[in-house]
């Protein structure tokens, strides 16, 4: 298995928010893609369904070449489904990141070819094309991802030119958030511009002296109170790394999975519940339980020591040490968020 970079930043003591980080522009945001193709190229870990042979049946059919399904056998093809995701304002020409995926029975699709294929959106309208040398997940063989593999065909049709204001949509429901960004605004422009309409929207009027990209870019590098930190985990698939704040606690919780187990206490705080000062318990994983087929890990060799509360870089750090893939990483994230002993929005980034 192969060692995941950790690299942690402490977000919170550099930089205080703006309102960018929690809100974004109505109207102005990305746009699902999908579209179904071929990878060839594959070293036999491709795969043999009846729906990969008929595509590629029906694409050597539009090359004047006529061949009986029944007569392609081959594992060097794999039927996928690509999805991108399509920017705002994106021009033609722009390249854009895919994701591959296989549907059919394939091993991996690593340094596969993909055929060109036609990226639509949920009009069904044709917006980028896709080919290109896939690079796959080193955790999970039968996806991977094209860097730049995708060029831009047609533009969605926005216009900001002409609007007279403009709308903020807060990305968590906020009453206080919501009228601290009202406040922000109108001290800033010395008037009374925006308005929260309720709690997750605040309407902006834009004055007639500046253009309303100038407008834009002002509201959103207004910066918000100091004590309102970033909270936020990324997790980036392709590198393979995790970027998290120093000082994100977690609340004591205990998680049971398949492979391991997770228990994170009260620092001071003995099994009993008794206060102990000279004890600290932190992050503590497994309990001489085994990892998939390897040998059992020493409950000492996966225990970490925290000066105070645990916070998700102990935790990551407690994970490194187990050796844990990063698809375990995330889901134990998303549990301890779900369980409420964390309050971060968590990133996945391929």
């Amino acid at each position: 298995m192969r060692y995941f970079l950790i690299v942690t930043i402490l977000l919170s003591s550099l930089y205080s928010q703006t309102i960018k980080d929690i809100s974004n522009v109505i109207g102005i945001r990305e746009n699902q893609l999908i579209g179904y193709g071929l990878i060839v190229g594959l070293a036999g870990t491709g795969d043999k369904s009846k729906f990969t042979m008929q595509s590629l049946q029906n694409l050597l059919r539009n090359s004047y070449i006529k061949i009986p399904a029944g007569s392609i056998n081959s594992k060097n093809i794999a039927a996928v489904m690509v999805t991108a995701e399509l920017p705002a304002f994106s021009r033609q020409g722009d390249k854009i990141k895919v994701k591959v995926s296989t549907i059919g029975d394939a091993k991996s699709v690593d340094h596969g070819e993909l055929l060109i294929t036609q990226l639509k959106g949920v009009d069904g309208n044709v917006y980028a094309l896709a080919q290109g040398t896939i690079v796959a997940n080193e955790n999970n063989k039968t996806t991977g991802f094209i860097y730049e593999g995708a060029t831009v065909e047609n533009e969605i049709d926005y216009n900001l030119k002409d609007e007279k204001s403009i709308q903020l949509s807060l990305y968590k429901s906020s009453a206080r958030n919501a009228d601290l960004i009202e406040t922000k605004i109108n001290d800033k422009f010395g008037k009374k511009l925006a308005s929260a309409v309720d709690t997750r929207t605040v309407e902006i009027a834009k004055p007639n002296d500046i253009s309303i990209v100038k407008f834009i870019s002002i509201i959103e590098n207004i910066e918000l109170d100091a004590e309102i930190f970033r909270k936020k985990v990324i997790v980036d698939m392709g590198r393979e790394s995790v970027i998290t704040g120093g000082d994100i606690p977690i609340s004591p919780v205990t998680i049971a999975r398949d492979s391991f187990s997770i228990r994170i206490t009260k620092s001071g705080l003995s099994d009993a519940g008794w206060k102990d000062p000279s004890q600290n318990p932190g992050v503590d994983i497994g309990d001489n339980v085994k990892i998939a087929d390897k040998p059992v890990i020493n409950i000492d060799n996966a225990m970490i020591n925290t000066k105070g509360t645990p916070t998700i870089s102990d935790l990551v750090r407690a994970m490194k040490v187990m050796k844990l893939p990063m698809t375990e990483i995330i889901d134990t994230l998303k549990m301890i968020k779900e369980m409420g002993a964390i309050d971060v929005d968590i990133e996945v980034r391929g």
